[in-house]
């Protein structure tokens, strides 16, 4: 079974706002909660490598942000949700102390109806209520059978760090890590995850960039796998024909052919919990249209890309893919963006507000004459009709004005569920002081798609 496609799971997970039957004019949102940035786990010290910013000073002692989040998949009950944390602090240099992590979560959406909009801590595997983000609650990434195939954290004495500063001085790798051969930010930056038939995860990864499966307990199965260059983009001289960014490990004198954090952002699987769909967040770096992003198809049977490649066009204002869901066995829905944020409700504090954060439907049985697959927008992500002020900002309008969206479910043929990744301790999409907090928006469709 999928845990990005439509099922049983995720109808019934969105509780009391799911009214199937909702009239609505034009995207609206129906249930919506809050994660506090200032949310942690226990976890070895993280943050060594991070500057102080919004009044938020590293490092963290024996605890880890448990945000922000660049995926989202159906959770063990209804009504529950994982969701994966991102490679830490945003780089692979300051993130080298930062362990890797899925969470299992329930938002308690506020609705018409009522709801207290706060986002509570359940089990992994029973989505039962805990008390707090403890080890219970979560999924670790390690590599206990060696498949990740270059060195990793936790095979150094010291943290890797290329700067200067407090944190440059030679710290000691954390002995958990190093025994239990846990994954950080340093080795991967997974950016999305998606389940199998067979109950194996796999992440998007944007280093490399690569497909990761690992066992349902986070363990590394095979090692990472980097897709072909596709035909329409040339080879350039003296690399090899695979996408391989700056980051990755076994680039060597090769010329990288992806963009720098430009990896597979957005991977989504098909009701069949076989064929999986991976999708860069950006052109290529050698690709002579500026808006072409590729996505790849693989086999989770075969363990191996198929070889079909499908082009999408970035609409004129967008720059980035930010995440997609199935929504069938051919159509996706895929979050596309720019680089601005800022509140469009706020021009007093933001008077160049955020400009494109829109959800797209994407046919891949319909390629048009340019060989583009299909494309049509589902709901614009600054212009969301919001008649009960579900998220108390006093307005009418539900905007989400950050400069990453990276998390969408579908809950239903008409519901989505999209996150932000609040970049801890970032913010600029609500706030100018403070670190930004985590929004989980129930948006519901005029019609299904």
């Amino acid at each position: 079974p999928s845990s990005i496609a439509p099922s049983a799971a995720t109808a019934a997970a969105t509780g009391p706002a799911a009214a199937p039957h909702e009239v609505v004019a034009r995207p609206t949102l129906v249930g919506f909660a809050r994660l506090d940035a200032l949310t942690f786990a226990d976890a070895p010290t993280s943050g060594r490598f991070v500057a102080p910013a919004n009044g938020v000073a590293p490092p963290f002692e024996s605890r880890i942000p448990v945000q922000g989040f660049s995926s989202v998949v159906a959770g063990p009950r209804p009504g529950t949700w994982r969701v994966l944390v991102d490679n830490g602090f945003g780089t692979r240099a300051n993130s080298p102390d930062a362990v890797l992590r899925a969470y299992a979560l329930r938002p308690e959406f506020r609705t018409a109806a009522g709801g207290t909009g706060r986002v509570v801590p359940v089990g992994f595997d029973d989505g039962r209520p805990r008390a707090a983000f403890d080890a219970s609650t979560r999924l670790e990434l390690s590599d206990p059978r060696r498949r990740l195939g270059f060195p990793a954290v936790a095979d150094a004495e010291t943290y890797p760090y290329p700067g200067t500063g407090p944190g440059a001085a030679g710290i000691p790798v954390d002995p958990r890590v190093r025994r239990e051969r846990r994954l950080t930010g340093g080795d991967l930056d997974p950016e999305e995850f998606v389940r199998d038939a067979r109950g194996r995860y796999w992440f998007g990864d944007e280093f490399g960039p690569f497909l990761v499966v690992t066992d349902a307990r986070g363990r590394l199965l095979a090692p990472p796998v980097s897709p072909p260059l596709p035909g329409f983009v040339p080879t350039p001289t003296g690399s090899a024909e695979l996408v391989r960014s700056p980051q990755h490990p076994g680039l060597a004198a090769a010329r990288p052919t992806a963009r720098a954090s430009a990896g597979f952002e957005a991977v989504a699987i098909a009701p069949d919990g076989r064929r999986l769909l991976a999708m860069l967040e950006a052109p290529l770096a050698d690709d002579p249209d500026p808006k072409r992003v590729a996505l790849f198809e693989f086999d989770t049977e075969a363990m191996r890309f198929t070889g079909r490649v499908h082009a999408y066009r970035l609409s004129p204002e967008g720059t980035h893919v930010g995440g997609m869901a199935a929504l069938d066995a051919h159509r996706l829905v895929v979050i596309e963006r720019d680089a601005t944020q800022g509140d469009p409700n706020d021009p007093a504090r933001f008077p160049k507000p955020a400009r494109h954060k829109k959800l797209y439907l994407v046919d891949l049985r319909a390629t048009g004459q340019d060989g583009f697959v299909a494309k049509r927008e589902l709901a614009d992500l600054l212009d969301v009709a919001d008649p009960h002020d579900l998220d108390r900002d006093g307005h009418a309008r539900y905007t989400m004005p950050f400069v990453t969206i990276e998390s969408v479910a579908v809950v239903d043929p008409r519901t989505l569920l999209v996150i932000n990744d609040n970049n801890f301790p970032g913010n600029g999409g609500r706030t100018t002081t403070d670190p930004e907090a985590t929004e989980f928006a129930l948006i519901r469709l005029p019609k299904a798609p």
